[in-house]
């Protein structure tokens, strides 16, 4: 594993969490949890790269994680949404809100057309449009964000979209998560993941789907994978015991992360069966 972990720098007692760093590719994860964890938040995270950052997800625990670590909710400049459940989404009702009323300045987002309309009408127009008018009409997606669309990556297996935040470059890669037997991305709900960099790949929430791994490991000279996990089977998420029939060098830098709070009872097994390991909660993977 050509990554190595960096605990969060302490200031006087407390932690702090930067924004910046001096240029080396970074992912920090403000939780690693499952949607229902009550341990270690939800599994979002920031990658920071010299003096930019983008938010990978924003759910219901991710302004308290933020506070707790020093970080303002108004900080936040860019943003990625890889799909809209509540523990990826909860969370930017506060963040839109709080940029538009206190700080008067519009975060970014780099979002597709099709997903923009299942993120806005499907979930936040309710909370979110309704608090002015402007000719009688409530506010729109692009009142609250400045919207980047990412462009379209014809060369891969499966739908890829591609952006870049400064210096870091994503692509969002199409993934199966949900409902929980369609056999194909086409047959699934929106969801992606991401190819960062393209050293890192973040699946988000997905269900094992082995195609995905071998189409883009084979692709891309990946350092490490972090994989959605469950340490029980069926159900929208990739189980352990799936994961554990991946070929041993896919293994080696698959760091297992959306984990519920029975983690401790798989550690061992985790490491027996040749994994990278589980994700650390607020600690900066560096690459």
């Amino acid at each position: 594993m050509n990554a190595y972990i960096m605990n969060i720098k302490s200031l006087s007692g407390s932690r702090t969490l930067s924004l910046t760093n001096s240029g080396e590719l970074s992912v920090f994860f403000l939780g690693v949890g499952s949607a229902f964890t009550k341990a270690h938040y939800q599994n979002n995270i920031l990658i920071i790269k010299g003096k930019d950052h983008v938010l990978v997800d924003c759910g219901t625990k991710t302004p308290q994680a933020l506070h707790e670590l020093g970080v303002n909710v108004m900080d936040i400049e860019h943003l990625i949404i890889t799909h809209s459940h509540a523990d990826h989404i909860g969370g930017l009702e506060e963040l839109i809100l709080m940029h538009r009323y206190v700080k008067q300045q519009k975060p970014t987002i780099h979002i597709s057309a099709e997903y923009q309309h299942i993120l806005w009408d499907m979930s936040l127009k309710g909370g979110a449009a309704f608090n002015e008018e402007h000719n009688g009409e409530p506010l729109s997606f692009g009142d609250l964000f400045t919207i980047v669309r990412p462009s379209c990556a014809a060369q891969y297996p499966r739908q890829t979209l591609e952006t870049d935040i400064g210096s870091i470059n994503i692509k969002m890669f199409r993934t199966m998560h949900i409902p929980d037997d369609p056999a194909s991305w086409r047959c699934s709900f929106w969801s992606c993941g991401l190819i960062i960099d393209d050293r890192v790949m973040f699946t988000s929430d997905t269900r094992f789907d082995i195609n995905l791994l071998t189409d883009y490991a084979s692709r891309f000279d990946l350092e490490l994978i972090f994989h959605d996990c469950q340490f029980y089977p069926g159900g929208v998420h990739a189980p352990f015991e799936e994961l554990k029939t991946l070929p041993g060098e896919l293994k080696k830098k698959m760091v297992l992360m959306h984990y519920g709070d029975n983690w401790k009872d798989y550690e061992k097994a985790v490491k027996r069966e040749g994994f990278a390991g589980l994700a650390q909660q607020w600690k900066y993977y560096l690459f």
